[in-house]
């Protein structure tokens, strides 16, 4: 199968790989759409398999990167995804030879990953497998990994905003936000809403709409970061059911 180059052009028939089949993320899939037509001027590639399935790559110049990272004349894998029937069959391998054909000229790639296997985040062993490296660390188990082409460049690092996991609203719980991916829309309405009835606690959303709200977040994960009482708990999308895990954890965390 091919890979093929999703673009302003073909976007509006083209699938982005996820939430293909649930009615309710379409929304959140329309905003992601929309929010990958305005990165294309910024340099996005968007890169898939020519099949039905989540088997995709998404990058684009660090310095348009919503993420807090200091990257010049870098490539930042904003997305790498191969699931499904389709892992182990050399189609990771391929994406990621795109972006490095892509960013030939360029001082190297960098990737936000973690130590260990993390929902929403592309695993590190796999990057270092292709020669990634880590170049720095964030609070609390964020990763920034780098493949250099040019041994003379200074080093990818986080920005400090992305090592605070603090935030000046303390009470409650806060979500920071972006378009980024298609599930962030139902999940911060829909499902902070119930948390916030079941708990009787405040519930906040922020959603981050610029590349320079971005860069300087208090957390390396923007796509989706909750807090609680001002301090950072998980870049993971939350249901209430997965809140219901957290709030022992919280409520001794907090006493």
């Amino acid at each position: 199968m091919s890979i093929i180059q999703v673009t302003s052009d073909n976007i509006a028939r083209e699938h982005i790989c996820c939430a293909m089949s649930d009615k309710k993320t379409q929304h959140g899939v329309s905003l992601k759409k929309d929010w990958l037509a305005c990165r294309f001027q910024e340099g996005l590639v968007f890169k898939k398999l020519d099949a039905k399935g989540k088997v995709f790559i998404e990058y684009l110049p660090a310095e348009s990167a919503w993420v807090p990272i200091d990257a010049p004349n870098y490539t930042f894998i904003n997305c790498f995804w191969v699931s499904g029937s389709y892992k182990g069959q050399g189609y990771g391998a391929q994406l990621l030879q795109e972006c490095i054909r892509d960013s030939e000229g360029k001082a190297g790639i960098v990737a936000v990953s973690s130590h260990k296997k993390r929902p929403y985040l592309s695993e590190k062993s796999y990057y270092v497998k292709h020669g990634f490296e880590v170049c720095d660390t964030a609070p609390p188990y964020f990763e920034l990994l780098v493949k250099r082409f040019d041994p003379d460049a200074p080093l990818p690092r986080f920005k400090e905003s992305a090592k605070q996991q603090t935030i000046a609203d303390d009470d409650g719980l806060v979500v920071l936000y972006t378009d980024q991916c298609p599930f962030t829309d139902h999940y911060t309405g829909e499902e902070l809403d119930a948390i916030e009835r079941a708990y009787g606690i405040p519930v906040k959303r922020v959603k981050l709409t610029t590349k320079e709200q971005a860069q300087n977040a208090p957390s390396a994960f923007t796509t989706y970061s909750a807090f609680y009482n001002g301090q950072f708990v998980t870049h993971e999308i939350l249901t209430k059911a997965k809140f219901d895990k957290l709030w022992n954890t919280l409520r001794e965390s907090q006493s």
